[in-house]
């Protein structure tokens, strides 16, 4: 066969149930399911979809044209041990461009079969039964109106074109002569007619096969080349539910997300994920609608609650917040419950990917439990790292826009937005407040300095700072941590180790003692701290998922120790050619020692300012202040308490054309006009140097 030498030239429709039958350079014809922030998810047959990531794109992912249910044309790039599936760009997105079309059937007899052009066939995917408008005979001849839905095809590899074929034939049987009239595109609800007791979606596992009555909330809708898929919520979880009345078009048109509905229809399990192949569907109303939302909330607020703090050690610090910790991860279980999506915004250092670490280790398993689709971790939960540790308004922006693209084209509920390690000082506000004018919520986490304004500007604020305690031994990933375990106590050992690797200083006891425990001696643990450092800096925009996850959770030591390697080396030899180009002052009786970070460092690699100065800052014990100097910008490093607002107020009075001012708090960094740069710099360190003396 030719063709097997030219298979680029070639498209194939792949029939197969398992990604490990699909061959690697292959292009394939698929599906569209839907969008995430890294990339396009792309059905190839149902139960294989493979991720078409924004790097192997041509062109920026916002500017793709494409919508959930377009047929697209990709390459199988690698299939992995695991199932998942890495596609590539096919710059063809016709049929018609490629020399021949195949079919890829690995357990049937047409494999290698050519596809004559124009017979290409459109696999509506795994509905059954479909919606079936009223009319005055039944596809099986009944004359009472019902119809007899054994009568529908049900074999799982039925076509909708097959399907309508069988339907057909059925209607014809006996009465040939006369037509049976065609089935609406668009049917109205169909009430449910039969009298059946409402069964719950957590006893579906155990009904497979049956048909049952499910009443909830639509929490999702997509349309696919064949079928709509409704995701419907009860008290007791959530779950796919497909209706089919013709290939691509809008079954149900009246139910939209946030639609209250009994559903009737047969439990089916295909590729070990539960379906509902949908009869029936009704929007309730009034007190229908009223009781299944009391049932609802009810469910949610007891199931959302914690009763109290999972601690990992007993911290003064922590017990000062437990209340707000209950709170805050409340709300966090209650968006997966909520099937809104939960987005973590978290500072791109060690301290802050550990933080965010924790949170997506106990959240991804809330939603794993709670949505059916093996995918849903990516849909409903973001990681996003910030480069500075301010919420500003590019970064809301950012957010805002994403959040209602994901509202418009997938009908995604607006997320949850919880800021852990930054937008917990008033520098923030104006990012936090863009979410709230979009309703969106917003939690913020913080160990170290806060605001106690901007408690008006989210729903909700953990600082031990805030709530009077003395928090200076305790770190945002600690603090996470503690969060995460109460969000989910069955993960609390796996959490165990990570406050210990979130301290860049000497760890408190207990948490040393902790990880220790844990199998993470001291060695393991500075290992881990390094390596997720260097790799917080590389990209600092991504989200990293699995090296993460690979380091945190899963390596046996040889990951970390390569990597921790790398970060010693570039540091070393930062801090090396840094310190023989301070220069050191004295001021006011103190040392002061002033670094010019644009000329004695390399800007665009590793170490970033802010680390190489904290770096200097441990190693120079003997300096009372550390500044590194930018074009406009300089960064203050001291022992003792600084009030650093104080500091550039002082100085912009010294210099009140130089436009001074305290850009973050938490970074302890501070602006100025480039133009002005010799006269702010004096004006910081006498400002900084008068308020330490």
């Amino acid at each position: 066969m030719d063709w097997i030498t030219h298979e680029e030239d070639v498209w194939f429709d792949f029939r197969g149930s398992s990604p490990d039958q699909l061959v690697s350079g292959r292009y394939y014809k698929g599906t569209v399911d839907g969008f995430a922030d890294f990339g396009v998810f792309v059905d190839l047959s149902p139960g294989v979809t493979g991720l078409l990531h924004r790097s192997e794109l041509d062109r920026r992912l916002e500017s793709l044209d494409w919508e959930p249910g377009d047929t697209v044309f990709v390459q199988v790039k690698n299939v992995r041990d695991n199932g998942n599936v890495d596609l590539a760009w096919s710059i063809r997105q016709s049929g018609d461009e490629f020399r021949g079309a195949r079919i890829h059937d690995p357990e049937g007899d047409a494999d290698g079969e050519e596809i004559e052009s124009g017979t290409e066939s459109d696999d509506t995917g795994p509905v059954r039964q479909t919606p079936t408008p009223d009319r005055d005979e039944s596809l099986n001849g009944d004359t009472d109106g019902d119809v007899d839905t054994e009568a529908t095809p049900a074999d799982d590899t039925t076509s909708a074109d097959e399907g309508a074929e069988a339907a057909e034939a059925g209607a014809g049987a006996g009465a040939e002569a006369e037509a049976e009239p065609e089935p609406e595109a668009e049917p109205e609800a169909e009430p449910a007619t039969a009298d059946r007791d409402r069964v719950d979606v957590d006893s579906l596992n155990d009904r497979v096969g049956d048909t049952v009555r499910l009443e909830g909330e639509i929490v999702g809708v997509r349309q696919t080349s064949g079928p709509t898929v409704f995701e419907l919520r009860d008290p007791s979880g959530v779950v796919d539910c497909a209706a089919f009345v013709e290939a691509g078009v809008r079954a149900y048109p009246e139910v939209e997300v946030g639609s209250v509905v009994r559903l009737d229809g047969e439990v089916e399990l295909r590729y070990d994920e539960l379906q509902v192949e949908t009869e029936a569907l009704t929007v309730l109303s009034d007190d229908e609608a009223a009781a299944v939302e009391r049932r609802l909330a009810d469910a949610m607020t007891a199931e959302a609650r914690p009763d109290s703090v999972t601690t990992l050690v007993d911290h003064g610090a922590i017990d000062a917040v437990a209340d707000d910790l209950v709170d805050a991860a409340e709300t966090i279980r209650r968006a997966v419950l909520e099937s809104r999506p939960v987005v973590v915004r978290h500072a791109a250092t060690a301290d802050g990917y550990v933080a965010g670490a924790a949170v997506e280790r106990a959240v991804l398993p809330l939603i794993r439990d709670e949505h059916a689709a093996a995918d849903a971790e990516y849909h409903y939960f973001t990681r996003r790292p910030l480069e500075e540790s301010v919420y500003d308004m590019d970064d809301a922006t950012n957010d805002v826009t994403r959040m209602l693209q994901d509202r418009d084209r997938h009908d995604e509920k607006l997320p949850l937005v919880l800021l852990v390690g930054t937008g917990s000082t008033v520098e923030s506000s104006d990012g936090l407040g863009l979410l709230g004018i979009y309703g969106a919520r917003r939690v913020v986490v913080d160990a170290e300095v806060a605001d106690a304004a901007v408690a008006d500007d989210c729903d909700a604020i953990v600082n031990p700072g805030l709530a009077g305690a003395d928090a200076a031994d305790l770190s945002t990933g600690t603090l996470a941590a503690t969060l995460a375990a109460t969000v989910d106590p069955d993960v609390r050992d796996d959490l165990a180790h990570l406050p210990a690797i979130s301290y860049w200083g000497d760890a408190p006891d207990e948490y040393v003692d902790l990880a220790a425990e844990a199998g993470y001696d001291a060695d393991r643990t500075r290992e881990l701290r390094e390596a997720i450092a260097l790799e917080a800096y590389y990209q600092s925009y991504e989200d990293k998922r699995e090296l993460i996850t690979d380091l945190l959770f899963d390596d046996a030591g040889g990951l970390a120790g390569h990597i921790s390697e790398q970060f010693r080396q570039k540091l070393d030899a930062e801090v090396e050619t840094a310190t023989a180009n301070i220069d050191d002052r004295a001021e006011g009786g103190l040392t002061v020692e002033v670094l010019d970070t644009d000329a004695y460092t390399h800007r665009y690699d590793f170490p970033p300012t802010g680390l190489l100065l904290d770096e200097l800052h441990r190693r120079h014990d003997d300096a009372d202040l550390i500044v590194g100097v930018g074009t406009d910008e300089l960064y203050l490093r001291t022992g003792a308490e600084l009030d650093l607002r104080g500091v550039a107020s002082d100085a912009a009075e010294r210099v009140g054309d130089a436009g001074i001012t305290a850009a973050s708090v938490r970074d302890g960094r501070i602006e100025f006009l480039s133009g002005r740069r010799d006269a702010a710099v004096d004006a910081v360190i006498a400002a900084a140097v008068e308020r330490l003396a």
